[in-house]
């Protein structure tokens, strides 16, 4: 039968949970949250998966249709490939198909990682059942799997790149679900990884194509959920098996720059998702030359990998710095591994904030909010993902991938259950504002719960409304993003400005005795810009507006004349009066085909689309 979560619930604060979500809450908070080695190193702090509701938003309904689907999925066919591997006769389901063919490997931990998180966030009784299941049945599977008659060996079919995925599942089913056979299972299966496991630990190279993620591949990723194993239970097991798998000898090229030279060629996802592993050493060890490559790193993506849209990795390697990335726009159209890449990113720039408290990192988690993961197409049917996003020049197509429950399908489920991980943040005595997203948060603060309900039609309007509701007057700051894109943003309270500084890429501070019913107004004002590929291709651009990236319907016509100037261009723009998030070049002929600009993440399957314009192409061909 299928089970589908009553939107009412969803959208619901977690202090109107039904009963027994808020008793599941209460265990996983009270007995299982408690961390044996806490984050010594964490400046702010997201809430955990607690206390953040979405409330009705494209976002909120992409993150509700997701869970459906992945609830959806039958039980039997995800187990299907264990309990042939273990021995069960008969064993019932099918295999999913796909890459998961053989068994569920490629996305089994990622899975259980996202029902965990995304059941304690919203109380979701059906998803916690699911995973409950499914981490039981494993553990029964695990004997057969890797005992002498298993068909896995000692290992239980698992290699580094599952293993790690299923680390990271398990230690979030003991953290936040309170499953009893999570931790013994991940001890378990962590021994004989660590018996059993190849330890060449080859770095990724260039050349040839088989080492562009490592060999044993992508094998420099391990070391962040066995840092969280560690943190979580004190284990000196995870802590030494973690050290095995760090990273030097690509780490180390941004220990003293944030411009090196030899980066490029290498696998583009898990090598952006390998420094979520320096994270954690920088928390565990505290090492500070962990921290300046994490920064310098996340400064080289900004200033020499990433798109218009936040995406990165055309045909999913990084590239030379001499202007490669726009010539890429001639050649691939597989632009951007969308899911994966989205949450590679997701995590590094939440770690930034953590061990920073520094809000422009916050930038790249909303630039990939609205056009990376969040303007992805939706899974459906029997695993059919988006995998790349398409930002060829010329004619684009937003496209399923060829094959089915591929490592997208794994990160598309990770990312939309990190949405409300990512809105709001906190320390002792502040409340910091990251994404302009309708949304509420419960906040424990210095004088009592706050709650805070934003609510706002951001990025397609300019201003967001927060409502205070204070059980007494209570004195914090909340603080906003002031993104670096932006110019004028001003902030109102109950009417009046404010006098508070305010610079992009920083946090705009109020504080103040904050009582029930106040409101805060932030108003970021959006203009269309032209933001260049790379400093060698300047006039080959994409448009924005606020976050967004625009994008041009139909491009069989003739190429538009974009103005060589902002100020010029943000003029020219005009909405159409039937649908204002949608504009057309003023004074430009109307055709029977629609030629408008409307922002990325409303192009659906297959429809044509121009991202990116050269002004040094022919505009007319007849």
């Amino acid at each position: 039968m299928e089970r589908k979560l009553d939107r009412r619930d969803f959208l619901g604060a977690v202090g109107a949970l039904a009963p027994l979500a808020q008793t599941v809450l209460a265990q996983t908070t009270d007995s299982t949250i408690a961390k044996t080695t806490p984050y010594n190193k964490t400046v702010v702090e997201p809430f955990d998966y607690t206390g953040v509701t979405l409330r009705p938003s494209l976002w909120q309904r992409q993150a509700a249709s997701g869970r459906d689907f992945y609830l959806g999925l039958s039980d039997d066919d995800i187990l299907h490939g264990y309990r042939v591997a273990a021995g069960t006769a008969n064993a019932p389901g099918r295999a999913l198909g796909g890459w998961c063919s053989p068994n569920s490997n490629t996305v089994f931990g990622q899975w259980l990682q996202s029902m965990a998180r995304m059941q304690r966030a919203y109380g979701d009784k059906d998803l916690l059942q699911k995973a409950n299941l499914l981490v039981a049945e494993y553990a029964r599977c695990w004997p057969g799997m890797s005992g002498g008659g298993g068909r896995g060996g000692a290992t239980g079919g698992l290699s580094h790149y599952p293993y790690e995925k299923l680390v990271g599942g398990l230690l979030d089913m003991h953290h936040y679900a309170g499953h009893p056979d999570a931790l013994p299972l991940c001890d378990k299966i962590t021994e004989a990884a660590a018996a059993n496991f190849n330890r060449d630990r080859v770095p990724a190279n260039r050349e040839p194509w088989a080492l562009h993620s490592g060999r044993p591949g992508e094998w420099y990723t391990m070391a962040e959920n066995l840092y969280r194993a560690y943190q979580l239970t004190g284990k000196s097991m995870y802590k030494e098996f973690a050290g095995v798998w760090l990273y030097p000898a690509y780490w180390d090229k941004f220990a003293a720059t944030s411009d090196p030279r030899d980066a490029q060629g290498v696998h583009a996802y898990s090598h952006c998702n390998t420094f979520s592993s320096a994270a954690l050493a920088y928390d565990v060890t505290g090492d500070a030359k962990y921290l300046r490559i994490l920064k310098n790193f996340y400064d080289w993506m900004q200033r020499r990998q990433i798109y218009a849209t936040g995406g990165y990795g055309p045909d999913e390697r990084f590239v030379y710095s001499d202007g490669a990335l726009g010539d890429s726009l001639e050649i691939y159209s597989a632009s951007f591994e969308c899911p994966c890449c989205s949450w590679a990113a997701f995590k590094l720039s939440k770690y930034l904030i953590q061990y920073t408290g520094e809000a422009r990192y916050g930038d790249w988690i909303e630039r990939l909010l609205y056009n990376g993961i969040g303007a992805a197409l939706p899974i459906k049917d029997r695993g059919t993902h988006m995998y790349y996003m398409d930002y060829h020049l010329g004619s684009c197509l937003k496209y399923y991938s060829r094959n089915a429950f591929t490592c997208c399908s794994g990160t598309y489920f990770q990312n939309i259950a990190e949405y409300s991980n990512l809105i709001y943040f906190r320390d002792p005595k502040a409340l910091y504002v990251n994404l302009y997203l309708p949304s509420e948060v419960e906040w424990d603060g210095p004088a009592g719960a706050v709650k805070v309900v934003q609510t706002t039609t951001y990025p397609e309007a300019d201003t967001s409304t927060l409502a205070v509701t204070a059980g007494r007057p209570a004195p914090f700051a909340i603080k906003f993003r002031v993104p670096a894109w932006s110019s004028g943003l001003s902030i109102k309270v109950n009417g009046q400005p404010q006098t508070v500084e305010i610079k992009p890429g920083e946090w705009a501070t109020v504080s103040r005795e904050w009582r029930s019913g106040d409101t805060i107004a932030v108003t970021i004002p959006l203009h269309f810009r032209r933001v260049p590929i790379d400093e060698q291709h300047p006039d080959r651009i994409a448009i924005a507006r606020g976050p967004v990236v625009y994008a041009q319907e139909d491009p069989h016509k003739w190429l538009s004349e974009i103005p060589s100037d902002d100020e010029a261009l943000d003029k020219l723009m005009k909405p159409l009066a039937n649908n204002p998030a949608i504009f057309q070049i003023d004074n430009e002929p109307v055709v029977q085909q629609r030629n408008a600009f409307k922002p990325f993440y409303a192009f659906t399957e297959l429809e044509r689309y121009r991202m990116y314009f050269d002004a040094r192409h022919r505009r007319v061909l007849w």
